[in-house]
């Protein structure tokens, strides 16, 4: 998108320079990044950088400084996951935009989603640098957001993780660690702040406390920076040690509410120029907030509101495909206004469409901070690594600006 990088950077790729950027990765992340990662970086002019993390600031605040908001998104919690000692804003945010293309022949933000729960942040902070070094890039080029370097940015994340605790005492929770896809981001927080990635199934209850066992010792746990997904503990029926109703001595950096409280539940509440229009599909029933909806079905999306990766989202749902979904289900839906993306990164396979996502850490009791930015290529009509995995120049990338 930005030129000379943009060229330059086609003119001089190898294939031999791609395969040494994925054994790097695999090195410095000691493990198989199993995630289509992109033949190339983004370049993108820091002015479009900083419009899109004002962007998502603006909707997140729109968001947490409307009451009835706050009050609506409390009850979408499920009675059997809502935790108590919710901390009053989340620890993370990301917001995920596409570029589409006016009249003028200017670029503008279309949001995708927004989610209050931790994306990659280790592995991004990882993955920006080895483009540089692996293709010999500009060392100018800089990859964080808001003014933050690398040693303010782990500063800062290591602020929202370990909140001052022991790193023994913080663990990263998650499910079946090993086989997750992000293990390699996991390995990053081992090795920066050390703590222990744990299975969710392992822990040990005693009382109000939860302990963990590393290296023959039980040891307590003040704080977990949470990376379990409710969807996938209901999908895989996974019966836990604790239950998320107890009240325990515990810290979350990620209170498992937010990931109910801020997600695809939020899209209709937001009036934006960057937020295509949205409702639920129980109001589209009923001809409530259906205003500025295409008529068209072509132009429609539906959307459950919660899952991850993309499962159950379909594109120009039919009449059968909406009255497959049973009426007390209806609310869990979202019928949404399609976007059609500009394709704006000039590959050798093609225009290709980059999905930015804007990553903000927000410690407690202080303000939201726009930190890096992941950005996913693909040429199809989902954006996700899993969707393009059979396509060249496609995949998770990172977004480089140059100095200012």
């Amino acid at each position: 998108m930005l030129q000379p990088y943009r060229d330059r950077f086609n003119a001089q790729f190898t294939t031999a320079k791609y395969e040494d950027l994925l054994a790097r990765l695999n090195r410095r992340t000691r493990t198989t990044v199993d995630f289509r990662v992109a033949e190339t970086p983004c370049f993108f002019p820091n002015s479009l950088m900083q419009e899109l993390a004002q962007t998502g600031a603006q909707l997140t605040h729109q968001l947490l400084d409307n009451p009835a908001y706050l009050q609506a998104s409390e009850q979408c919690v499920p009675a059997q996951y809502r935790m108590p000692n919710e901390n009053h804003h989340p620890n993370f945010m990301t917001v995920d935009f596409g570029l589409t293309r006016n009249l003028d022949g200017t670029l503008s933000p279309k949001l995708v989603e927004l989610q209050a729960f931790p994306s990659i942040f280790g592995y991004q902070d990882i993955l920006a640098p080895q483009y540089i070094k692996t293709y010999n890039l500009d060392p100018a080029l800089t990859w964080h957001l808001g003014g933050l370097n690398e040693q303010t940015y782990w500063q800062l994340l290591s602020k929202v993780i370990l909140n001052n605790h022991a790193p023994e005492n913080v663990i990263l929770l998650e499910i079946d660690p090993a086989h997750q896809k992000t293990l390699p981001d996991f390995n990053i927080y081992e090795d920066k702040l050390g703590i222990a990635t744990v299975d969710i199934t392992t822990l040990i209850k005693r009382g109000n406390r939860l302990f963990y066992h590393r290296n023959g010792r039980e040891i307590p746990i003040h704080r977990i920076y949470n990376r379990a997904i409710v969807d996938e503990l209901e999908r895989k029926q996974i019966h836990l040690p604790f239950d998320y109703r107890d009240d325990l001595q515990v810290e979350w950096a990620g209170h498992p509410n937010w990931y109910f409280r801020i997600s695809k539940f939020s899209l209709p509440y937001l009036h934006h120029p960057s937020v295509p229009k949205a409702a639920f599909l129980n109001n589209w029933y009923a001809e409530r907030n259906r205003e500025g909806l295409p008529e068209d079905r072509n132009q429609l999306l539906l959307k459950p509101l919660y899952s991850f990766a993309g499962k159950g989202i379909q594109f120009a749902p039919t009449d059968d495909d909406l009255n497959a979904i049973p009426p007390d289900q209806r609310h869990l839906y979202l019928l949404q206004q399609r976007v059609a993306f500009e394709p704006v990164i000039d590959t050798p396979h093609g225009p290709t469409q980059a999905e930015i996502r804007i990553m903000y850490l927000w410690p407690d009791g202080e303000t939201l901070q726009p930190a890096i930015a992941l950005v996913r290529l693909g040429r199809g009509l989902m954006m996700g690594v899993d969707h393009n995995r059979d396509r060249l120049w496609v995949g998770g990338s990172a977004a480089l600006c140059p100095p200012e």
